[in-house]
């Protein structure tokens, strides 16, 4: 014959079990509810649609790469336009060498009384070394700067300034690009003196 002990002795783990079993429920529950929507239009997300392949790193370092490359090319041509250099933010794009020869050039454009208007073009731009195994992966990016469109003007008229006939607005640019920790910054950025 079992005593009142012994019967809490068998009744506590199934007791703690019970509890345990209904936490995990809980826990489950709100977990598979906290991803629903209200919004009856509202599509379900990626992961729960059908799962991701794991991207091939190689492939998106390359399209960071060219991706910041291009976003660099944006600021600068924000940061030349605008005399007060507030409106651009190039240190998110770019870092060394890179940065400072674009402020350095743009401050001694801006002293000048000039600024750059209209766009500047990147175009077809290739990685043409890649290394994502080091401790700083580090691309290096060739293409076509198109900068025709880039007109320099009198800060205060705007009236287009002259320019030598001959200069290159479509040349071959040679780039290198560092995954830092705060993302891929451009480093240096170096004209190659050949059309494209």
């Amino acid at each position: 014959m079992r005593t009142a002990r012994s019967r809490d002795r068998y009744r506590r783990p199934l007791k703690n079990s019970m509890i345990a079993l209904f936490t995990v429920s809980c826990a489950l529950a709100v977990t598979s509810c906290s991803g629903a929507s209200d919004d009856p239009k509202a599509s379900p997300t990626p992961s729960a649609a059908q799962p991701t392949k794991s991207a091939d790193p190689t492939e998106t370092a390359k399209k960071d790469a060219v991706a910041t490359y291009q976003a660099y090319w944006k600021e600068v041509a924000k940061l030349y336009a605008d005399r007060s250099g507030k409106s651009a933010h190039l240190k998110k794009y770019a870092a060394s060498a890179a940065l400072k020869n674009v402020e350095s050039d743009a401050k001694q454009a801006h002293d000048h009384n000039r600024i750059h208007i209209g766009k500047v073009t990147v175009g077809s731009p290739t990685v043409t070394d890649l290394d994502v195994k080091s401790k700083t992966p580090r691309a290096t990016l060739s293409s076509c700067l198109d900068i025709s469109q880039w007109k320099v003007v009198d800060a205060k008229t705007k009236k287009p300034l002259s320019l030598p006939s001959d200069r290159l607005t479509k040349y071959v640019i040679k780039s290198e690009v560092e995954r830092w920790p705060g993302g891929w910054r451009v480093i240096r950025d170096e004209p190659q003196g050949k059309r494209c």
